[in-house]
C-alpha cells in the first residue's frame, strides 16, 4: 500500500508527442462527497495540510485529500492553517485514491 500512494502526482505530468517534444497534462482532482464517517478537527497553531494528511493518513502527499475536502479553508498558497478552523478529514482515503488513479490513468 505504501509504495502505490508514493506515485501518486501532485500537480502535472509529463507526455511527449509523436515528436518526442515534452508536454504537461493538468492532473484532475476528484470531488470528495461528505461521509458520515468522516472526521473533525479544530486547527491549532501550526497545524499545516501536510501534516494533518501524516496524521491521518501516514503519508504527506495525501495532503491534497483534506484540501479538496475543505476548499475555503485555506489559502491557495501555503499548506499553512489558521488556528480554530474545523476541516473534514475525509476516512474513505483509499476510494478517493482510487477515482483519483482511474480519472488520470489514461490521459
Amino acid at each position: 500500500m505504501a509504495n502505490r500512494l508514493k506515485k501518486i502526482p501532485i500537480a502535472t505530468k509529463i507526455n511527449r508527442n509523436n515528436r518526442n517534444t515534452p508536454f504537461f497534462i493538468p492532473i484532475k482532482y476528484p470531488s470528495i462527497p461528505l461521509d458520515v464517517n468522516d472526521t473533525y478537527v479544530i486547527t491549532t497553531v501550526g497545524d499545516r495540510l501536510d501534516s494533518l494528511a501524516y496524521q491521518f493518513y501516514k503519508d504527506v502527499s495525501l495532503w491534497w485529500i483534506i484540501a479538496r475536502a475543505n476548499p475555503d479553508l485555506f489559502s491557495k498558497d501555503s499548506f499553512a492553517l489558521k488556528p480554530g478552523l474545523q476541516v473534514r478529514i475525509p476516512t474513505d482515503y483509499i476510494s478517493i485514491i482510487d477515482t483519483f488513479e482511474r480519472t488520470n490513468e489514461n490521459r
